[in-house]
């Protein structure tokens, strides 16, 4: 069971991005604040759930968290500042478009940059420990992944609508095949060594 959030006593937001590992299109991250008597037995880390459930949580993280934004970095983005700091400025866009200011931060992963003066505290595999991070990690997923669909729609050679712009082999055999796109990331391997 996963616990609410670090402090149950401050206006805590759980952070968490995806598609940092892809080689094409941005990086998402989402912030969430939940309220404290906020219970779902299905919520998990977005990668431990089937794509049905993702689908289904979305809705309603919406419409039961007290505050919800969602950040995006383009691949220009990346290949300009790095995934790292990518992932770091996607976080904070969704910090920074929060109807509500938290009190506190609760970040997946072991590094971040300070958002303003909010207190915060890196949590390795946070998404499959905490709600509020679990539910940022819902969000972060499934408003990439439509991007991604929507992509693919005019790039459907890269079968993104199945691989999200992960560097599956099939993926990479197309970027061999066509070439690479406006969305891909140039600073990245995008061809198997």
């Amino acid at each position: 069971m996963l616990k609410h959030s670090l402090h149950t006593n401050k206006l805590e937001a759980g952070c968490d991005e995806a598609g940092r590992g892809c080689l094409c299109g941005p990086v998402f991250a989402a912030a969430v604040i939940l309220p404290q008597d906020f219970k779902n037995s299905i919520l998990n880390d977005s990668k431990k759930l089937s794509d049905l459930q993702r689908k289904k949580l979305r809705p309603v993280i919406e419409e039961f968290a007290l505050a919800w934004a969602v950040g995006i970095v383009s691949a220009a983005e990346i290949d300009k500042i790095n995934i790292l700091q990518a992932s770091f400025l996607a976080m904070h866009r969704a910090i920074a478009q929060l109807k509500i200011i938290p009190e506190h931060l609760l970040i997946d992963g072991n590094r971040f940059t300070q958002f303003g003066s909010v207190p915060h505290t890196t949590v390795i595999e946070g998404d499959g420990k905490y709600l509020n991070i679990a539910a940022a990690s819902i969000l972060a997923k499934t408003y990439r992944d439509d991007y991604m669909d929507n992509l693919h729609e005019k790039y459907p050679d890269y079968n993104w609508i199945k691989n999200k712009g992960y560097g599956t082999k099939q993926h990479r055999a197309a970027i061999m095949e066509f070439g690479i796109t406006k969305h891909h990331r140039k600073t990245f391997r995008l061809l198997a060594p």
